[in-house]
């Protein structure tokens, strides 16, 4: 899997993004529980979900922000 973009992140609906962050989240878990073990063959991929994680929280931010407004 690769790292999503700023511009896929954004033409996903909001239901879209929260599954996705939960399926994120899930798999940051997993990588952690597969580095503290020695298993984790891709250490990479734990910041590629960190940033994908990072990238899908902004944007759900800017929409709560502007659903305020």
């Amino acid at each position: 899997m690769a790292q999503m973009k700023p511009g896929e992140v954004r033409d996903l609906t909001t239901d879209e993004l929260k599954d996705k962050l939960l399926q994120l989240k899930k798999e940051q878990f997993n990588l952690r529980f597969q580095r503290a073990s020695g298993q984790l063959e891709k250490t990479a991929r734990v910041r590629e979900v960190r940033k994908d994680i990072a990238r899908i929280k902004t944007v759900l931010g800017e929409r709560a922000g502007a659903a305020a407004n």
